[in-house]
């Protein structure tokens, strides 16, 4: 019998949403006015769902006071906080397009953000971890033609655009929009070259945030505590647009992630789903009074952002009461969730795939090399289609032409496999795929084999070159506190357990790795300095085909 294809469509009992965010919002507001929608631990600030849609009305009468036309830019830039929220939904209810800034970015890459997307306005925290937002507003601001307006949060100016009163004009302004406009722009984490702005629409990321939480079981019951950032996909669409369309809460623990704060607002809020990129939820593991948190209010939540390590998946379930825990894959481009295991697959299905494709999406697993489907079980590069794929990149069609085919199918660079019955596994990335004396070795495997031994915390393994080979592995790895490790007990572990080009020929034990703000590992840094340190740049000038 011929193989199947690996190609599945997600199907639904539920329609998609035909409104926009805004709108979206007010259906709520109406559905369950007294309903907590908003908590902010740091200020204390909380607001029912009657509040937080008037506070978005009263934003976006703000916004039209200072002129912002229907498809202008307003840049965010600021750490998780309420204000955050209260301008992702009013500019998305008059019409501004949203543009997501890092809270790490810096000079260069800041102004580079706003000039990119044309940023009319910006509204920014005056200060974050000891940098002055401010200052480095003002060092490129004479390279910014189109920015005309800054407005720092905590200023008088923040507060007179908070109260706007044109209500009336928020209505009419409302009234010409479509679910199909651009709505957001999110620069890509920037593990390879330059930020690229992947433009989304109403219609991609309301859908998205719905169904992301339909996985979850969202109701108006839930408490949701959001420690990943919202400039990033994870906190304001997984988190945000996830509960306020089902009408539940979103809790804010902290600015920045801290795992003692994050905890400490599950249990002081009783939050029933707790959000995470892997390296949280082992730093909060790792406190060592983790056994003093109540937890048991949780259920659910999220991991996602970088591979999922199956053993850190399995204490989230037994240690931290999240039965229900769910992992997401997907990227920006997408809205970004392409795939979702479910409440009720099994533990290893939960712990070991990233689950089967999303309602009203569709996933396929091609030869990168002739663009063909493969038989399941099979690995080749991730592609899908569907309502979640991104408008385009912001001003750059020959970006986007690389990545959206003719056909609207984003490929994602991922490498996958699918199985029999549609579950995927991401293997590595095209570009991650290390070719050791000409076998293919995905560093994801080897990483989950090394994340059993018990010394390890985390790992991740590169490949480096190898004058002999073309390359080879390179493991980063984190020790367990009270713990040690050398190359040795690391090959010997390995050793009749992986096939002998799997085994790391070189280990470098670390406190961390270089990663960006939502967690992403950016494995071409430690590529580079681990050529540096291990002394391999005659190798790395070895010029090939």
């Amino acid at each position: 019998m011929t193989a199947l294809p690996s190609y599945a469509a997600g199907p639904s009992d539920r329609p998609l949403i035909g409104e926009t965010i805004g709108d979206n919002l007010a259906r709520t507001a109406a559905r369950f006015p007294d309903a907590e929608a908003l908590v902010d631990c740091a200020s204390g600030l909380r607001m029912t769902y009657r509040e937080l849609d008037a506070a978005v009305d009263a934003l976006a009468a703000g916004l039209l006071d200072l002129g912002l036309a229907k498809g202008d830019r307003l840049g965010m830039w600021a750490p998780n906080r309420s204000e955050w929220v209260l301008t992702q939904y009013a500019t998305a209810r008059v019409g501004v397009i949203l543009v997501n800034i890092n809270p790490a970015y810096r000079t260069h890459e800041l102004g580079y953000a706003l000039n990119q997307s044309g940023c009319r306005g910006l509204v920014c925290a005056k200060e974050f971890k000891g940098s002055d937002y401010l200052a480095m507003v003002e060092e490129v601001r004479a390279e910014l033609p189109a920015l005309e307006t800054v407005i720092s949060l905590d200023s008088p100016d923040w507060e007179g655009l908070a109260a706007g009163t044109g209500i009336d004009a928020v209505r009419a302004r409302s009234a010409e929009l479509s679910p199909d406009d651009p709505i957001n722009i999110q620069y890509t984490s920037g593990t390879t070259g330059f930020p690229k702005g992947a433009t989304l629409s109403h219609h991609n990321i309301v859908n998205n945030g719905f169904f992301i939480g339909e996985g979850c079981r969202y109701t108006e019951s839930d408490r949701v505590c959001i420690p990943v950032p919202f400039y990033h996909c994870f906190g304001m669409v997984l988190g945000n647009l996830a509960v306020t369309t089902h009408g539940a809460c979103i809790v804010i623990p902290a600015p920045g992630f801290d795992p003692v704060l994050t905890l400490r607002a599950v249990q002081d809020e009783r939050c029933t789903s707790l959000y995470g990129v892997p390296t949280m939820f082992i730093a909060e593991l790792a406190l060592g009074d983790f056994a003093t948190y109540d937890l048991t209010s949780l259920r659910t939540g999220i991991m996602a952002g970088s591979p999922c390590p199956v053993e850190v998946m399995k204490r989230v379930v037994n240690e931290m009461h999240m039965d229900e825990v769910t992992i997401c894959y997907g990227m920006t481009e997408t809205s970004p969730v392409s795939t979702q295991t479910r409440a009720d697959d099994d533990l290893e299905r939960r712990v070991s795939t990233v689950g089967r494709v999303h309602p009203f999406v569709e996933v396929k697993v091609i030869n990168p090399e002739t663009g063909l489907t493969v038989d399941r079980g099979e690995p080749g590069e991730l592609c899908t289609r569907g309502y979640s794929v991104m408008l385009g990149y912001w001003a750059d069609p020959e970006r986007t032409a690389e990545v959206i085919d003719a056909a609207r199918w984003m490929h994602t660079g991922d490498l996958a496999t699918m199985d029999d019955e549609g579950y995927l596994n991401i293997v590595g990335r095209i570009k991650d795929m290390v070719i050791r004396g000409g076998e293919n070795v995905y560093p994801r495997e080897v990483e989950e084999f090394l994340y059993t031994h018990p010394a390890i915390a985390d790992v991740q393994v590169v490949g480096v070159p190898d004058e002999r080979y073309g390359e080879e592995l390179c493991a980063w790895i984190v020790v367990r506190e009270g713990s040690s490790l050398t190359d040795a007990d690391v090959r010997e572990f390995c050793k009749g357990r992986l096939a002998h080009f799997k085994i790391p020929r070189y280990v470098m034990v670390v406190s961390e790795f270089p990663m960006t703000v939502t967690g992403k590992v950016q494995k071409y840094k430690m590529r580079e300095h681990s050529i540096e340190a291990l002394g391999l740049q005659k190798a790395a000038a070895v010029t090939t085909a």
